[in-house]
């Protein structure tokens, strides 16, 4: 693509070089070529792109001209060069073309398939399934009887999605997830000890431009729906339990786990290996830090804790970072003191 095909669709100005100069790709500024679109955000990454083999570089808006000007270089002005680089990345990285249905993939009775539709070897769609225009169901996936896919949608090898699934529009998912198994709900007799599952009937509901990782796996409902809204980004390895409400735009990184019918509120970032207890509900633009702890039933909110939006809470019971600090800081004193006082060993 031309820099003046992503202006026009991106949005920014042209400060320096040609409209009709060519983009194949983009890249890091030490590994850039000519043809490479590079971004910078500060003064020193600018001063490191200007003078990279990259040929365009897309900087922020009210950046001082250098002292020797742009040289040779293609430059874009915007507000947000990182996100303008990301947008400019996938333009210029496109969905393959659509491939049709594959002569080895399995389609069952009364499947809705959309226009432009694709379906890979091995891959499986049960009864009465719905896909969307333009999908890509990749090898070896398996698409259960009755799921309704979007469009644009793109389905790795060996996902698997339950039936009574629901997926969106745009949505993303990675190698190996399993959306929509049973929870894990259980009743206990009290006589016996013996375990009878609790009914897992429910539904599960990815909302659009949803991006799910490799071999996370997410619960369906079990009585009503677990549901993953608009915009949120799962890493790998994450799980979610039946009954969650996950709000949109949040961030659960790799390791994460949250327990049945707990909610995660708009904006909120979770951090690796977080664990989320059942019932628990943290409220919008939570952060909480790596290995982080909420106990089953706790409520998170910044304005309960009395801190600031973007303050990060650790430790477990998850609390204000800076507070777990002081803890840790008084019980290292407190270890020290303890250590010159005790008695030595006689023997």
């Amino acid at each position: 693509m031309t820099l003046a095909e992503l202006i026009h669709e991106l949005g920014g100005s042209l400060v320096a070089g040609s409209p009709e100069f060519s983009v194949t790709g983009v890249n890091s500024t030490a590994e850039a070529g000519h043809s490479d679109l590079i971004f910078a955000e500060d003064a020193d990454m600018a001063r490191e792109a200007l003078a990279s083999g990259a040929g365009a570089v897309v900087l922020r808006s009210g950046s001082s001209l250098p002292p020797n000007g742009f040289g040779n270089k293609h430059v874009v002005a915007v507000d947000q060069p990182r996100m303008w680089f990301a947008l400019a990345a996938r333009l210029l990285n496109p969905l393959p073309p659509p491939s049709g249905i594959h002569p080895a993939a399995i389609i069952g009775r009364n499947v809705d398939v959309g226009e432009n539709v694709s379906i890979g070897p091995g891959a499986v769609v049960e009864d009465y399934a719905a896909i969307g225009i333009g999908t890509r169901i990749e090898a070896g996936a398996v698409i259960g009887e009755g799921v309704g896919i979007g469009e644009l949608c793109r389905i790795y090898p060996r996902a698997v999605v339950y039936a009574g699934t629901t997926i969106g529009n745009r949505v993303v998912v990675h190698a190996g997830a399993v959306l929509g198994a049973d929870g894990f709900g259980y009743v206990r007799d009290t006589k016996t000890g013996a375990y009878t599952q609790f009914p897992q009937q429910g539904t599960l509901v990815i909302e659009d431009d949803v991006e799910i990782g490799a071999n996370s796996t997410i619960d369906r409902g079990a009585l009503a729906e677990t549901r993953i809204r608009r915009g949120t980004k799962i890493d790998n390895l994450v799980h979610v339990g039946h009954n969650c409400d996950i709000g949109e735009d949040v961030i659960l990184v790799m390791g994460t786990g949250i327990s049945g019918s707990s909610t995660v509120g708009k904006g909120a970032v979770i951090a690796g290996q977080v664990g989320i207890g059942d019932h628990a509900h943290i409220g919008p633009g939570v952060i909480l830090g790596g290995q982080a702890g909420v106990l089953s039933g706790k409520t998170l909110t910044n304005e309960a804790l009395g801190v600031k939006p973007g303050t990060v809470l650790w430790g477990t019971p998850a609390r204000p970072l800076a507070q777990v600090l002081r803890e840790i800081a008084v019980l290292g004193r407190l270890a020290r003191r303890g250590a010159k006082g005790a008695p030595k060993d006689s023997g």
